[in-house]
């Protein structure tokens, strides 16, 4: 009882925010969204800790200040990615002159072989935005997600993400959706940066760290020969967003020994690199090692 009383006030307050963020002036949205994302960052002593921990590891060479300026950015990030989505899911013609895209080509060349595309991405910038925009530059995909806890939020999540065409699969016996989408042509989307404990999952380095990681992008991709491209929607001070698609990540040679293992490590490196260079958007929050 308690817990559905909780579920209809989270969705309560969910339901008001998007009322509200739908009126509001764009420069007043983005004011809001950097006082929240303070106010979690300085509030939010659990994730706090989890996010220094973890920077701590990954940029043992930068000061206390640093750090800090780092997690404050990734807490920012992660408000004006749920305030924009509530924003935008019902006003998508004023959300695409927002996004500016960069590596076009990339997509065109690989989705011209026919043999369907694997998108892959981490918790970084605003993910579940870049679904909305690249279903309506260029196709909507099939995406793996884990349901959210409250049954509520998670029905309007998924009318969001459907709202252009998505297909949603629940991770629970996603592969099999996976390869009938990539037996029809169909382009398929995943994220790499969560922690995997099913038995499909394999250690790769990580931030120089051991990460169990999903092993699903390099056995599919290796199955179906369909091209794999890094993806990423970064956020811009002006309110835009610049959509990124990065060169397809190098296959394996074929006398590889350990070929999922090796594009596996290939596509987490790509995602560790973008990190690296612009650590902010990154969900530092995030349980990754365990």
């Amino acid at each position: 009882m308690i817990t559905a009383v909780r579920y209809r006030l989270e969705y309560a307050v969910v339901v008001g925010l998007r009322a509200l963020v739908r009126r509001l002036p764009r420069r007043i949205t983005l004011a809001l969204i950097r006082a929240l994302g303070a106010l979690l960052h300085r509030l939010h002593r659990a994730r706090h800790e989890t996010g220094d921990a973890n920077l701590r590891a990954a940029f043992p060479e930068r000061t206390a200040a640093e750090r800090n300026a780092i997690l404050r950015a990734s807490f920012v990030q992660l408000v004006r990615h749920l305030i924009d989505l509530l924003a935008f899911d019902g006003r998508l013609p004023e959300f695409m002159p927002l996004v500016v895209i960069h590596g076009a080509a990339h997509v065109e060349r690989a989705m011209a072989k026919g043999r369907g595309v694997m998108y892959f991405a981490g918790h970084y910038g605003s993910w579940e935005l870049q679904i909305m925009a690249h279903a309506l530059r260029f196709e909507p995909i099939v995406i793996v997600a884990r349901p959210l806890d409250n049954p509520l939020l998670d029905g309007l999540m998924e009318s969001v993400r459907t709202r252009v065409g998505t297909t949603v699969l629940p991770r629970q016996g996603a592969m099999r959706g996976l390869l009938r989408a990539l037996r029809d042509g169909h382009s398929v989307g995943m994220m790499i940066d969560q922690h995997i404990s099913d038995r499909s999952a394999i250690d790769v380095p990580f931030f120089g760290r051991s990460a169990a990681t999903t092993t699903a992008i390099a056995t599919l991709a290796l199955r179906f020969g369909a091209p794999v491209i890094p993806i990423f929607a970064v956020a811009l001070p002006d309110g835009r967003y610049r959509l990124e698609y990065e060169p397809p990540v190098e296959a394996p040679a074929p006398d590889d020994p350990d070929p999922v293992r090796t594009y596996t490590e290939r596509c987490t490196k790509r995602l560790e690199v973008r990190i690296r260079d612009d650590p902010g958007p990154w969900l530092w929050m995030h349980r990754r090692w365990r």
